[in-house]
């Protein structure tokens, strides 16, 4: 039987695909040219390989409030608690210098948005919370529905808008919509875990 062989290669920086220097290893434990992953993480706060965040993602939504307020109605689904409305609101305004069109003005919106009143659907509403709270539910570019530009649209982290009709009509029922948006929201670096 072989003996089993060491690897004493050196290291490849995923970044600039070059001999690693001045290694960085992050907690995830993967290793990067220093100046590699610090101009990565000027960008996003993420490891490149694994999507770890390294610190908090703040995103470019514009100035705006998020209601949270509940109602005895029940959701297709969730028969058993009531459900928790979420109203975003947002002024008129002008893009600053994080958005595309800096100084072209964008109109001032409105959304309302649904989550059942459980333990599950209380977990969420506080990590949209907190993904409102660093500017990620929300950014200004062109919209998938209309196809108009310098508008507020949403940002990758999907909500139901309507109380009924499944999800062909962004509503309920929808099972696995509670642990996906979870999922979503991970990905921008949102979990209980975090500060």
């Amino acid at each position: 039987m072989a003996k089993a062989e060491i690897d004493t290669s050196p290291q490849h920086c995923s970044v600039c695909l070059d001999t690693i220097q001045d290694e960085k290893t992050l907690k995830c434990l993967h290793s990067f040219c220093s100046q590699c992953i610090e101009s990565v993480f000027r960008v996003k706060p993420a490891c490149p390989i694994c999507n770890t965040y390294h610190g908090v993602y703040t995103g470019t939504q514009p100035e705006g409030t998020m209601t949270v307020t509940r109602n005895w109605q029940c959701l297709p689904g969730y028969e058993h608690c009531g459900c928790m409305i979420i109203l975003y609101s947002f002024p008129a305004g002008t893009q600053g210098p994080e958005h595309p069109n800096p100084g072209a003005r964008y109109n001032g919106t409105s959304r309302t948005a649904y989550l059942p009143a459980c333990e599950e659907g209380e977990k969420v509403v506080n990590l949209l919370r907190k993904a409102f709270d660093r500017r990620l539910v929300f950014t200004i570019g062109q919209s998938a529905t209309t196809g108009l530009n310098n508008v507020i649209t949403w940002n990758d982290i999907h909500h139901k808008t309507n109380m009924k009709g499944g999800p062909q009509c962004f509503g309920y029922p929808d099972p696995e919509y509670l642990s996906r948006v979870q999922e979503e929201l991970r990905i921008k670096g949102v979990t209980e875990d975090d500060e």
